[in-house]
């Protein structure tokens, strides 16, 4: 009886890299394929050989009659309907061949990753999409922030099926601006990018990539935190806090900043009444270092009461 091996490979990995049990076989039977591709081209330099005709099952079916048995090259998308029209031909007469599929490699995890970046090179080079052509780092600055908050509305609703799409939207986001910093005059890419983020990641966390030995979370966190200082070389525990974000999460980040360094600096207590926009914000940084001692979130719990407000606006209006 002969014999159809179905093999399907990842397109997004080097043509060539295969298991070793997918060489053995292109090297020992005859390989077809619907199309020339870059692995065809790395078969025959390896001495297989690779004959390109029509995806037709009665095609592939003479083949095997005449040589017992044959590699059928899956294309990028596996071609599932010539697997598909020769299944049902093998099972009206199952006598002419053994269908077999075989995996000679497959998508490594985070390989669609690469598939984002393809097409994001696609978007953003000549004969792409004009608007994004026409963006800057400073124009897509609010989408980036945008972007943000949708995702975290996503987490405050419990909502996981719409903070996996505004989490892509934050990804097109870091993609688009890593493939406008290429035309840069000083230019970087999307892997220099996730090169600095490992390199980060591995430095800053010795307690599983090194020999260094903690006790608890807390404990991982001061060592972040000691590490970071070093790198940024900061002279000042208030350097690097982002001054763009919402004023109440800026002062818990101030106040948390200093209570870890152990900066006793007093904060204003919270008066009876406001009569000017200096006291008012010092009532609400008051506030806030009520809430940051208590490990309370003030951004999330203004957030809160101010929806439960409109809500209630709504309840009135409905009389």
């Amino acid at each position: 009886m002969g014999r159809i091996v179905l093999l399907v490979t990842s397109p997004r990995l080097p043509a060539g890299l295969l298991t070793a049990q997918a060489w053995d076989i292109v090297r020992s039977h005859p390989v077809l394929a619907a199309v020339d591709s870059d692995l065809t081209g790395a078969l025959r330099v390896a001495g297989a050989s690779v004959t390109i005709i029509a995806p037709d099952a009665e095609a592939v079916l003479d083949a095997v009659a005449e040589h017992g048995t044959i590699v059928w090259l899956g294309g990028p998308g596996g071609d599932e309907a010539l697997a598909r029209e020769v299944g049902l031909r093998l099972a009206r007469e199952p006598a002419r061949a053994e269908l077999e599929l075989m995996y000679g490699s497959w998508d490594p995890p985070g390989a669609r990753l690469l598939d984002v970046v393809t097409v994001m090179d696609r978007l953003v080079s000549p004969g792409g999409d004009p608007w994004k052509r026409q963006q800057t780092h400073q124009t897509l600055a609010g989408y980036l922030l945008e972007e943000a908050y949708e995702a975290y509305d996503a987490i405050g609703a419990h909502d996981l099926a719409g903070l996996r799409e505004e989490l892509g939207d934050v990804l097109l986001q870091v993609v688009l601006h890593a493939r406008m910093a290429e035309d840069a005059a000083d230019p970087w890419n999307v892997d220099d990018l996730a090169g600095g983020l490992v390199d980060k990641l591995v430095r800053r966390n010795p307690h599983v990539f090194g020999n260094k030995h903690v006790v608890d979370v807390d404990e991982i966190i001061e060592n972040w935190e000691q590490i970071k200082r070093v790198e940024k070389a900061r002279e000042s525990e208030m350097d690097g806090i982002a001054l763009a974000q919402p004023a109440l999460a800026l002062a818990a980040k101030i106040l948390s900043r200093a209570r870890r360094a152990g900066i006793a600096v007093p904060v204003p207590s919270t008066p009876s009444e406001v009569a000017d926009q200096t006291a008012l914000g010092s009532a609400l940084l008051g506030l806030v270092a009520v809430a940051e001692a208590s490990g309370l979130d003030a951004e999330a719990a203004l957030r809160s009461a101010a929806l439960a407000h409109a809500e209630a606006v709504r309840a009135a209006e409905r009389g």
